[in-house]
């Protein structure tokens, strides 16, 4: 059966057919549905992870124990799991295990525009890069057969382009392999140096191996047409390749981008007149054809920055550059703002008011730097507001102690926070730490996270205790406050930063989106337990009203999600899993 499918849902389906058992991944645009769509298998088990290094690490454990894995995560991820990557090159694998790993060219939503293939090289991890859905379903299942066959976990690279198009899928049935009996390797699996010297060879020796599948394989293939001109090209790039030029150039698409051939490059490239690499971000094909010593067009002529385009190859590579239509009023610009409500403006407002000096981090809250609120300084990566401003105040003491403060989401926090914050407890620097817990991952499109309470399905799952975590990592000065309540914002910032000791403000209020999102878990109320304090009826749920003093919920109105429960100091909420 044939069905248009999005990128990165195919890749989940192929994950499905190939019979993969256990999904660890952590939300990153435009990886996060790959995962999503993948929950929705119940033969499947998948989480999300508190970050890609714990993703990485689960389904490393799983392909151990003899189970097919698989984790995701955006380019900028990778970088977090590069640690457990590299060496996991020299243990290989028991089953099968890939890493989706998903570019941003043009940056739509990351703070660098990386390529993840300098990865898959420096870790000698052999990468897959499809061109379409129905490739992206295929080269999925593809790489569990390289995986298995080679002993190797396998990159499955996509890009924003690739990952959210769509196109026609063949389906077909779940086929799960027999698990693999787990048996004790001390050489293979304790990577102590004596053993990683003996591995490395091994590695060496595969990549010998895999070069020569790449020779003839299929996924690597040659498209005769006019041979003026030779085109070697990938992924994205080979679609805009071949809307431009059709087949009056030769084409050489590469389906598996690390390691590259070597005969099959030289080949293609006698039987053109001239070559031209086409690829997005860095010269990656190229550099290798110019090793090869081939004479070859490429960033020469295209940029090394964005994303490409149909018009942009042809007006570098002399095809035919379409004006489209263009309209005659000039359109108003739309920069990105906080959405309308988001907990997040109150708290910034009072930064901005007090001129705080703000070091920021890597979520929806981002959005606080730019106008009108421009209260944010610094945005590095995930967990770095806390890192830095340790070394902030530590540089410059008693000068900046008393105005400058941290801002992190609770995913955030718990991705990367954490670690920085006990580093402010050990070294002891007086900081000022906000956790903006919106209880929910915002940026990337709700998706749970430690904090919530619930999991990838919306079931109750284990929740983080914020305030408790702190106070255990050795903090005495730990306060919530509701950013709505801009009274209490200000005493609560004022206070913090005159404090001569490290404290921690969270900032609690739900995501003002949160009630538009559905979940499996309708909510009940401990009639007990409850106070009637009412809080739960400011979000303006229609599922809520108060009946002789105590709150009440409709199920047949309860989507499930969990805003009133964040909002109940005493508990008198909790989630009930919806039956069938």
């Amino acid at each position: 059966m044939k069905q248009l499918m999005l990128g990165n849902a195919a890749v989940a389906r192929g994950l499905y057919e190939a019979g993969c058992c256990v999904i660890s991944s952590y939300p990153g645009t435009p990886s996060t549905e790959i995962t999503e769509e993948a929950a929705k298998y119940d033969d499947i088990y998948c989480e999300w992870a508190p970050n890609e290094k714990v993703a990485m690490e689960v389904a490393f454990g799983a392909c151990l124990a003899g189970k097919r894995s698989f984790c995701a995560m955006k380019h900028v991820g990778l970088n977090v799991a590069a640690d457990p990557l590299f060496t996991m090159s020299y243990t290989g694998v028991n089953a099968g295990m890939v890493i989706g790993v998903a570019d941003d060219a043009g940056m739509h939503s990351s703070q660098n525009e990386q390529d993840s293939r300098h990865h898959a090289i420096a870790s000698k991890v052999p990468m897959l890069e499809p061109s379409d859905s129905a490739e992206a379903l295929a080269f999925a299942k593809l790489a569990y057969q390289l995986s298995e066959e080679f002993d190797t976990p396998v990159l499955l690279k996509m890009c924003t382009r690739i990952a959210h198009s769509q196109s026609l899928v063949e389906l077909h049935d779940r086929v799960v392999p027999e698990t693999r009996p787990y048996e004790k390797n001390i050489g293979k699996y304790v990577m102590m140096p004596g053993n990683a010297k003996r591995r490395h060879p091994f590695v060496e020796e595969r990549t010998r191996k895999l070069t020569e599948w790449a020779e003839t394989a299929p996924v690597n293939r040659v498209e005769m047409g006019g041979t003026g001109l030779g085109v070697i090209t990938s992924s994205t790039s080979y679609q805009y390749v071949k809307e431009v030029f059709g087949d009056s150039v030769s084409v050489l698409k590469l389906g598996m981008v690390n390691p590259l051939p070597v005969k099959l490059i030289l080949d293609f490239a006698a039987k053109v007149n001239k070559l031209a690499v086409v690829e997005e971000l860095d010269p990656i094909i190229e550099n290798h054809c110019r090793q090869l010593g081939l004479d070859v067009m490429g960033k020469d002529v295209l940029p090394l920055e964005d994303e490409f385009s149909q018009n942009l190859i042809a007006a570098k590579l002399g095809g035919t550059v379409h004006t489209g239509v263009a309209l005659e009023d000039a359109i108003p610009p739309r920069p990105p703002v906080m959405c309308a409500g988001c907990p997040h403006r109150g708290l910034f407002y009072t930064l901005s008011k007090n001129k705080c000096t703000v070091l920021g981090d890597i979520g929806c809250y981002t959005l606080g730097a730019v106008a009108p609120l421009a209260a944010m300084d610094m945005t590095l990566c995930m967990g770095a507001s806390i890192s830095a401003i340790h070394g902030f105040n530590k540089a410059r003491g008693a000068e900046t102690e008393g105005k400058t403060v941290a801002v992190i989401g609770d995913s955030t926090f718990m991705h990367s926070g954490m670690t920085g914050l006990a580093n402010i407890a050990y070294n002891q620097s007086n900081s000022t730490v906000i956790i903006l817990d919106n209880s929910i991952t915002g940026m990337t499109g709700h998706q749970q996270n430690p904090t919530t309470g619930y999991n990838i399905k919306g079931d109750p799952a284990g929740k983080i205790d914020l305030e408790q975590l702190c106070k255990a990592m050795g903090f005495n000065r730990v306060r919530v406050v509701d950013p709505y309540d801009l009274k209490a914002c200000d005493q609560a910032v004022k206070e913090e930063l005159a404090a001569d000791e490290p404290s921690v403000i969270i900032s609690r209020r739900p995501c003002a989106l949160l009630k538009y999102v559905k979940h499996e878990a309708p909510l009940a109320v401990d009639a007990a337990k409850c106070v009637g304090c009412k809080n739960c009826m400011k979000i303006g749920c229609p599922a809520i009203s108060i009946k002789e003093g105590k709150a009440h919920v409709d199920n047949t109105l309860c989507v499930g999600c969990g805003v009133c429960e964040q909002l109940c100091g005493v508990k008198a909420f909790h989630s009930t899993k919806k039956e069938g």
